[in-house]
């Protein structure tokens, strides 16, 4: 028989059987395709090993009039600003209370540092707090930040010290600052009674958590060189770099002050076409104006105001309220419009100008979005995840044909579907999308749409936000493991120091050995692989290789590998299946390999390699029937 070439479709699909899917791929991890050819995922390297508190859920870059790049991170304990692989904590303060009333009170025993202060509210266990002008207690100094450990009452609580001390103190000076609410890193199903902050709800009613209350989340935005961001569900606060030779480090975020200013808001936006700020899910104006949030109002500023929310004859401040749907899930700001989507329609918001500002057309009913961060747009073009469908938009919006749709909505955790976000990454011509498998309550999985060669692909990975902004060199995305890393910037993973090698695989389909009634008999296979890219400069960089794994089959369903399978004490071996050692100059792999059906597979998992496969052939004799 002549050789066999292996050449396959690009992308991967999972809507059929393996053997229905003959001459495509079936299985991914960390490998893209491009021109057609699959080939290892570019690894990523930390832009520091500084860690922040916390786990992140969004990212934002901007460029001060002095030429620092910031990039703002908020997880669900601190807001940061990044600068130079170092983190700013920036989070706001929402009180402070220099010895009130009867006094605050300082009680150590041990490393148990017991706080009475009469002043203090709305108090949260793992909350922020900072001790001032205390004198040290039993000779230590108790000054200092402090997370709050567990609530005593509603004014008294409990921290950890450093070091242990036994005794009190009470005096005048004492200051103790508090940092606006942290929140939660997963969504938590409602618990009743005590569930969300003091005060939230009607009195002696159980609280229904949602995405505002029980997974942090944040939206920001550059207003020039300062910063607007707001936490999903409360405040509007600003952050300006000030006007010295660096960036004002020490000063935390500010709560914006102003006339009708919302102070519950779901997602904040500048607009980029008009120097409005926007907010959409938000308070109302006036008697309202600190009541309820109505989760369809969309609110904005005069023009070149932050602070101006008062619409009047002589400004373009206005609201608008949606009326398909419950609540804005998010809002995405495009070439021409911003796109916005709530829990059952997407609307596209326009400026117009004086008198109506903005025009609000429906685009589309019975659509839906799974979280306010798993949008993005690339090329013109807005993608974004529904509950059980990928979207697109273009000027109409379509439903996104998807070749892995079963297998992602299949395997998905939708009590998490918040922690689900999207980004791009333009080089490769990509929209990836990172979401918690049914399993996990932690996003552990990605998906990626080649917009360019329209095909999917997928794996797993740890990533709680993503950036592709042009002001940094490369993509940036936020790991569990508390960093900030580039991807496409390294070759293996660099999140750890030293950095650790990637295991990348793709396999292929079943595919039938000549035309599937007889039994073949591969006894060679003929590499096709490049391995540029490979970096093989580190002392603990392997040689760049890649291991080919045949897996025969005898039917459509039967397990890989046949019973009489010659035993290969060469090479390695498992049911049947045999893996071969491929590197840069090998020319040719002798093998032993019968079956009806066959799947290849292309598997790196070591230090320094690069690959992309090209068309391998195989070259096979027939074998005889059973």
């Amino acid at each position: 028989m002549p050789l066999q070439k292996l050449q396959f479709r690009p992308g991967v699909n999972r809507e059929g059987t393996t053997l229905a899917n003959e001459g495509g791929w079936y299985d991914c991890d960390k490998v893209r395709f491009r021109s057609g050819f699959p080939e290892k995922i570019g690894g990523w390297a930390a832009l520091s090993y500084n860690t922040f508190l916390g786990v992140c859920r969004s990212l934002w870059n901007w460029v001060t009039l002095r030429s620092y790049n910031l990039m703002g991170v908020g997880t669900n304990l601190k807001f940061y600003v990044e600068d130079g692989g170092a983190y700013y904590d920036i989070t706001p303060i929402r009180e402070t209370n220099a010895n009130p009333g009867a006094g605050i009170t300082l009680t150590a025993s041990g490393t148990v540092l017991t706080v009475s202060d009469p002043a203090a509210d709305s108090l949260q266990v793992n909350d922020f707090v900072t001790i001032a002008g205390a004198n040290t207690i039993g000779g230590v100094n108790v000054n200092g930040e402090y997370q709050i450990k567990t609530i005593t009452s509603g004014t008294v609580y409990t921290i950890t010290l450093a070091t242990a001390a036994t005794g009190s103190v009470s005096n005048a000076a004492i200051t103790i600052a508090y940092q606006i609410n942290t929140g939660f890193a997963t969504y938590t199903i409602g618990t009743g009674w005590g569930t969300g902050t003091w005060s939230r709800g009607t009195w002696g009613s159980g609280f229904t958590t949602g995405f505002g209350f029980q997974l942090r989340l944040w939206s920001q935005s550059n207003f020039g060189e300062d910063l607007l961001f707001s936490p999903r569900g409360g405040a509007l606060y600003l952050w300006q770099p000030g006007s010295g030779a660096t960036p004002a480090y020490g000063t935390r975020g500010s709560l914006v002050s102003g006339t009708d200013v919302p102070a519950l808001i779901n997602e904040v936006m500048v607009s980029d076409t008009s120097r409005i700020v926007i907010c959409f899910g938000c308070n109302d104006y006036g008697a309202y104006g600190t009541t309820a949030l109505d989760p369809l109002l969309i609110r904005w500023t005069a023009q070149e105001s932050y602070t101006d929310w008062t619409p009047s004859a002589t400004n373009q401040a206005g609201s608008y309220r949606l009326s398909h749907g419950s609540t804005i899930i998010g809002a995405l700001q495009t070439r021409q419009e911003i796109v916005v989507w709530t829990d059952a329609a997407i609307y596209s918001m326009q400026y117009l100008g004086p008198p109506f500002v903005y025009g609000f057309t429906l685009l589309a009913d019975n659509i839906s979005i799974v979280s306010p961060n798993a949008m993005a747009t690339a090329n013109g073009v807005v993608y974004w995840m529904g509950v059980d469908k990928f979207y697109s938009y273009s000027g109409r919006v379509e439903t996104l044909p998807c070749s892995v749709r079963t297998y992602i909505f299949n395997d998905i955790n939708k009590d998490q579907e918040a922690q689900f976000n999207a980004g791009t990454n333009e080089g490769f011509s990509e929209v990836w999308w990172n979401y918690c498998s049914k399993n996990s309550d932690v996003v552990d999985r990605y998906v990626i749409f080649n917009y360019l060669d329209r095909v999917w692909y997928y794996g797993t990975l740890d990533r709680t936000a993503w950036l592709d902004s042009p002001l940094r060199p490369y993509p940036a995305a936020a790991t569990a493991g508390n960093i900030l890393v580039y991807h496409e910037a390294a070759v293996d993973d660099g999140s750890t120091n030293p950095p650790s090698a990637i295991d990348a695989y793709v396999q292929s389909s079943d595919f039938d050995i000549g035309d599937g009634h007889n039994y073949g008999f591969v006894w060679r296979i003929i590499p096709d692989i490049t391995f540029d890219g490979s970096d093989t400069t580190g002392a603990t960089s392997d040689k760049p290789v890649v291991n080919f794994t045949v897996r025969p089959r005898q039917n459509p369903g039967a397990n890989y590998g046949i019973a009489d399978q010659p035993a290969v004490t060469s090479k390695q071996s498992y049911a049947g299946q045999t893996t071969y050692n491929v590197q840069q100059f090998t020319e040719i792999v002798y093998t032993r390999i019968r079956g009806r059906q066959m799947a290849f597979k292309v598997e790196s998992n070591t230090i320094g390699t690069q690959w992309q496969l090209g068309v391998p052939r195989i070259d096979t004799r027939p074998d005889g029937r059973r």
